[in-house]
């Protein structure tokens, strides 16, 4: 099984909302609904120090609701703790990033 770093945040009705970082998978999850349905951030490592945010993928009856956030917050704040470098191929970390420009997500993103 693999290690599963955990991260808390609160969506907008202050449900507990929990982010587990599959290392070895290389993907954020949110198991949603009872762990039946997951939300997922899909990324590669493109060189030693340097990740690819590649893909964010929310069930169809979850978008909308902010999950997505979530997964993109945790991803950026991986990137930013353990000193990365990431290419935003997501479109959605990209929105993301713009909507949330905080300086340490900057230097750590390839423009």
């Amino acid at each position: 099984m693999a290690q599963a770093a955990q991260a808390n945040a609160l969506d907008a009705t202050n449900s507990q909302i929990q982010v587990e970082h599959d290392k070895k998978r290389r993907q954020f999850v949110i198991r949603l609904n009872g762990s039946h349905d997951r939300a997922v951030l899909l990324y590669e490592y493109v060189g030693k120090k340097t990740v690819d945010l590649q893909h964010t993928e929310v069930p169809e009856a979850y978008r909308g609701s902010g999950i997505a956030k979530h997964l993109a917050k945790a991803a950026m704040d991986f990137v930013v703790e353990e000193d990365l470098k990431a290419h935003l191929t997501c479109w959605y970390i990209q929105k993301y990033v713009k909507e949330n420009p905080q300086p340490q997500y900057f230097e750590h993103i390839y423009q």
